[in-house]
């Protein structure tokens, strides 16, 4: 096997829990190869420049191996290689998230009158 469906491949390399996250994924055009969006039904092989985004982290990978299977976390890191800019990126707005945290993550129901003065302040207005 020297090609498979992008949505497999990000399904088994772990980077989506299910192979449904990741189709919605290559759907919602928030993964691209070579620059491109692509479709889910793409084909990727190894040597492929795969960029795509997980919510809260941009990764940018070089493909190196192919696999349709879910295995262990061990052979699942053997299929890519983060660029170092990518590594670099994540790191950076991990420590950004940590530092600067949003008011509004603390607020678990509707907002009170304080909290609605909290965000505004935060906003700037």
């Amino acid at each position: 096997m020297d090609r498979v469906r992008i949505d497999k491949w990000l399904w088994a390399a772990r980077f989506f829990k299910t192979r449904s996250l990741a189709t919605d994924a290559c759907d919602g055009n928030k993964v691209r190869i070579g620059g491109a969006a692509v479709k889910p039904a793409k084909d990727v092989k190894a040597g492929d420049l795969v960029a795509f985004s997980t919510g809260h982290a941009d990764w940018e990978l070089e493909v190196l191996g192919i696999s349709d299977k879910r295995g262990s976390a061990a052979v699942a890191q053997a299929l890519y290689r983060e660029t170092g800019a990518s590594r670099a990126a994540r790191e950076a707005e991990s420590e950004r998230r940590r530092k600067f945290a949003e008011p509004a993550a603390a607020i678990y129901s509707r907002p009170t009158k304080k909290d609605r003065r909290s965000l505004d302040k935060w906003r700037g207005g």
